[in-house]
């Protein structure tokens, strides 16, 4: 079965959102700028450059997972609460893929 364009596209942005959620859950201070996330979803097959992360993360704020600073020409962005409830299955937010239940 092959997606239309428009819903392969939401299903790369939900994808995504949970990467970048995952990834700013690995790192000691849960922040990472957006030049990083974009290695961050390299390996994903999701070859983005950096206002298109910039869009995610904004997103990602807007529905309240992320904290976003800027600085100079990047951004940081910060996990939320909102957003580890999400990681942990207590919520999901609309929009950003479900994480797999843990041993899946």
């Amino acid at each position: 079965m092959t997606l239309d364009p428009e819903a392969a596209n939401r299903v790369l942005r939900e994808q995504a959102r949970l990467i970048i959620l995952k990834a700013l859950a690995a790192q000691i201070d849960e922040s990472l700028n957006s030049d990083l996330m974009i290695e961050e979803l390299r390996p994903f097959a999701i070859r983005k450059d950096r206002a298109w992360v910039h869009d995610e993360y904004a997103w990602l704020a807007d529905h309240g997972a992320i904290v976003v600073t800027p600085a100079g020409s990047v951004q940081v962005a910060t996990l939320t609460e909102k957003g580890h409830r999400h990681l942990r299955r207590e919520i999901a937010i609309e929009g950003v893929k479900r994480p797999s239940r843990p041993g899946e």
